[in-house]
């Protein structure tokens, strides 16, 4: 589980950046980053940044909504997962996602890697609802420590549980592995758009796919 969960904080960073950079300079997964810049966008009168803030967080909330009503669905069918860490229906959501983010990579692409006007937001607002899905996967996968979308907290706990005396707070390698998943996907997505920006959708399809089957071989192992 803290493989998968680095792999798809990967997935993040290397679409944050993708976002960022090519999408409007706003982020795919950090609402709380979009909200304070749509509050900047408010104080300057930045009618284009705050289209691309809504955008990006309208696209996030519907995400997050749908992976919970998928949830939602298999409990009332299944009844409670038995706290195996992965259920069936976390591998649903991630294909919404990985099918969202195809769309991502096909409009990059189609768009020669700079995207503008309709075609931008719509790239956009895909790249969103694919890590409010994944946020929305992550909360049932019995994941407690960690996100992999917002790290802030992931970064608190990691700090107080160095600073706290005593064995029984030691941080293990979950919360220092996904924020080196977040850096490592950011780094890597930061340098193929400088230099070739083609190949960047290619690293969150790919970490998200290895992700998807790790995770189905938990459920297989479990069966």
């Amino acid at each position: 589980m803290t493989a998968i969960a680095v792999l798809l904080t990967f997935v993040s960073g290397a679409v944050d950046v993708a976002s960022f950079t090519r999408l409007g300079n706003v982020f795919a997964s950090v609402m709380t980053g979009n909200i304070v810049l749509f509050g900047l966008s408010l104080a300057r009168g930045s009618v284009s940044l705050a289209g691309h803030t809504a955008m990006a967080f309208a696209g996030y909330v519907i995400g997050v909504a749908i992976g919970t009503r998928v949830a939602w669905f298999h409990t009332e069918r299944s009844g409670p997962d038995s706290g195996s860490g992965w259920p069936p229906h976390v591998t649903l959501v991630l294909l919404i996602e990985l099918t969202l983010l195809s769309g991502f990579a096909a409009g990059w692409e189609l768009t020669g890697s700079r995207p503008g006007g309709a075609a931008q937001l719509a790239i956009l607002a895909a790249a969103a609802s694919a890590m409010g899905l994944q946020s929305a996967a992550v909360q049932h996968m019995g994941i407690s420590e960690v996100s992999t979308t917002y790290l802030t907290g992931t970064l608190t706990g990691l700090v107080g549980a160095i600073a706290s005396p005593g064995k029984k707070s030691r941080p293990g390698l979950r919360r220092p592995g996904v924020l080196f998943g977040l850096i490592a996907g950011a780094l890597l997505a930061g340098l193929l758009v400088a230099h070739a920006p083609a190949v960047v959708p290619a690293l969150p399809l790919a970490a998200l796919v290895t992700a998807i089957v790790l995770g189905s071989g938990r459920v297989r192992d479990r069966d």
